[in-house]
């Protein structure tokens, strides 16, 4: 019988780079609440802010370069991550919407 190997983590220590995705999704996130209330407010004429994608593109991005960090905790670098990847699609598609 084979033998399985068990991988523990014993690191403390979060990533930096998986902190700071985890802040730009949550600064997204905070974004898009807001835009989409100003454009409740106005019946659609609020306009939108489109920083804030770039914001959820960086933070996406800051999160999957964290990844090649050794020795620390990668559990920040994955929560920023997704949520980050998740705000993107979410304002490409109150974009696209929007366009049409």
């Amino acid at each position: 019988m084979a033998r399985k190997k068990y991988n523990y983590n014993f690191v403390r220590k979060p990533s930096e780079g998986g902190k700071e995705a985890l802040y730009m999704a949550g600064a997204s996130v905070f974004l898009f609440l807001l835009a989409s209330g100003v454009s409740f407010a106005f019946r659609g004429n609020g306009g939108i802010f489109l920083g804030a994608a770039g914001l959820s593109g960086y933070g996406f991005y800051v999160g999957m370069k964290s990844f090649k960090e050794e020795h620390v905790s990668h559990r920040m670098s994955v929560l920023g991550s997704i949520t980050s990847g998740g705000m993107l699609v979410a304002w490409l598609a109150l974009f696209l919407i929007g366009v049409r």
